[in-house]
């Protein structure tokens, strides 16, 4: 006996293209909201680190006590160039709050000049072999980390962030 492919019969049968974007783009969303929303890390000690550039250096532990936002970033990465403003003003408007970005960018003359362009004051260093980027299983930039004082990881934030949110303003001010 042999098996016919089931392609044929349904060779007339075609799905609308708006029935299949409005299918698509739920299940995607869906799919985006929940990726990395709660990690396997939340709750857990953040793993420390020591990255060191040869002009920043910056080790993890040191900031205990103080809530920490750790921000893994490339200048080469237009969503990290876009929350770059908000990032730079969060860190103007609550300076208590330890705002650490890790650049994974390997030319060290591209890195230089966005921090000079861009103005770009707040604690940052250059770790072009991620190091500290895979400790926190970080894939997707970027990716933020919200550190509590007691160096525990209590949430993630993938993508760009409006870090003048007021939502995001209010969470890192109950910590």
């Amino acid at each position: 006996m042999t098996l016919r492919p089931f392609a044929p019969y349904y060779r007339d049968v075609r799905l609308p293209r708006f029935f299949s974007l409005a299918l698509l783009v739920p299940l995607t969303l869906a799919l985006g909201c929940d990726r990395g929303a709660h990690p396997a890390q939340t709750g857990q000690f953040a793993p420390d680190f020591t990255v060191s550039d040869g002009s920043t250096s910056v080790h993890l532990s040191s900031y205990r006590g103080q809530v920490v936002l750790l921000n893994f970033w490339a200048t080469w990465c237009a969503p990290c160039i876009e929350e770059m403003p908000s990032l730079l003003a969060l860190h103007h408007d609550q300076p208590a709050l330890a705002v650490i970005a890790v650049s994974i960018d390997e030319d060290a003359d591209a890195y230089s000049r966005f921090l000079v362009r861009r103005h770009v004051d707040l604690i940052t260093v250059r770790d072009p072999g991620q190091r500290a980027a895979q400790l926190y299983r970080t894939e997707m930039w970027p990716e933020t980390y919200v550190i509590d004082r007691q160096g525990v990881i209590r949430r993630k934030f993938i993508g760009a962030q409006d870090w003048s949110s007021p939502e995001i303003r209010a969470y890192l001010k109950s910590l």
